[in-house]
């Protein structure tokens, strides 16, 4: 599916239209026997003159759903059409939706039906996954605004956090909200150094709720399983990346924290395989796959190949930096891991790399020794 356009005339509804389409590739990727292609890789073509014949070739699908949005302050407008994109562009469906704004999500639902019927030759209700709504729209707005920003840097985290807490404030039983202010969390210490007190049981006490308000959402199995993960519960993390990916085999984002989980656990080969069937789903993903491929590489002993994905334009000169160090060094590159350990700590002036290994969840300490010793070879501060 790609991105919709937006026809509203105002740049602050990007966000809107934006959340519309990724809503309804979530809803149509939890459709039984459909393959869906990530939001990241169809949000590529944002923007770009779209030949759908190319774009179907490229990512190795056979329907492209396109369209656009129109929001006023009462009014929603959606023009959508499916086209076989494989067999000479026909047309295969369109529709237009005319309704009150707040019966967005019962676009949504009918867009993912009428899609099914469209494909399958039938309405197919008992394929269609019906997941939680919020219920109060400036909560969703919110949550839309919020999406991705954990991976962006640490302001932007503070910001998702504080997003995402007036959101699940306005609506206790919004799964999504709760979900991602659960990652949010992960994120603000984990990753950009903020406080792990009281931002970790928050953490697992937001996702958590996500499950609780429905079971079986993917996208909330998830977020429970970082948390997890980063608790040391490695059983538990690999139980509910399992129910994510099995209640939604198109989550690219479950199969590849499911490889990094495989990292951790010390089966570099088994995180690969998840990371390539994630790169399969999601064919032009976000930087932080290739941080997980690369942690997998380094893991391996495959230096030359993790140097080469952790160099990648999507990753490089992010977090990912962390990792390309000790593969530099291990690889016998010496003085290109310096350098690079030079520009990483001139923006994480109080990293060490002993406080990462004690807060990183290995699971052995030998599996965390290659980073080790990459960092200090390279002349990391321990």
């Amino acid at each position: 599916m790609l991105p919709f356009v937006n026809m509203s005339g105002d740049a602050e509804q990007e966000f809107f239209t934006d959340g519309l389409t990724e809503d309804i590739i979530t809803d149509l990727s939890n459709v039984s026997g459909f393959f869906v292609i990530a939001r990241n890789s169809t949000f590529a073509y944002k923007g770009k003159p779209t030949d759908v014949r190319h774009i179907a070739r490229d990512l190795g699908v056979k329907y492209v759903l396109e369209g656009s949005a129109r929001r006023s302050n009462k009014r929603l407008r959606v023009n959508v059409q499916l086209i076989n994109a494989a067999e000479g562009g026909n047309h295969v469906w369109a529709e237009r939706f005319d309704r009150e704004i707040a019966d967005i999500f019962e676009v949504q639902d009918e867009v993912t039906r009428r899609v099914v019927e469209a494909i399958s030759g039938k309405l197919g209700i008992k394929n269609i996954v019906v997941h939680s709504r919020p219920s109060n729209l400036e909560a969703y707005d919110l949550c839309v605004r919020s999406r991705g920003k954990w991976n962006i840097s640490g302001s932007d985290t503070t910001e998702a956090c504080a997003d995402l807490e007036r959101a699940v404030q306005i609506d206790p039983n919004y799964c999504e909200g709760h979900s991602n202010l659960a990652i949010s969390l992960l994120f603000s210490w984990f990753i950009w150094g903020g406080p792990q007190i009281p931002r970790r049981a928050e953490a697992l006490m937001h996702a958590q709720r996500a499950v609780e308000i429905d079971p079986s959402d993917s996208h909330a199995r998830m977020a429970l399983g970082c948390v997890h993960l980063h608790e040391r519960n490695w059983d538990e993390a690999n139980f509910q990346f399992d129910a994510a990916i099995r209640q939604n085999p198109n989550n690219a984002d479950a199969v590849a924290w499911s490889g990094e989980l495989q990292t951790y656990l010390g089966e570099p080969q088994a995180a690969l395989k998840a990371c390539a069937e994630a790169l399969r789903l999601n064919p032009r993903a976000p930087g932080w796959y290739f941080w997980i491929i690369g942690a997998a590489q380094i893991s391996a002993g495959y230096y030359e190949e993790a140097i080469i994905s952790l160099s990648r334009e999507e990753t490089y000169g992010t977090g990912s930096r962390e990792h390309l160090v000790p593969a530099l060094a291990l690889a016998g590159r010496v003085p290109e891991a310096q350098e690079e350990a030079r520009i990483f700590l001139a923006g994480n002036p109080s990293w060490r790399f002993a406080d990462f290994a004690a807060n990183s969840p290995f699971k052995s300490p030998s599996t965390a020794q290659p980073f080790i010793d990459g960092w200090r070879l390279a002349g990391l501060p321990d």
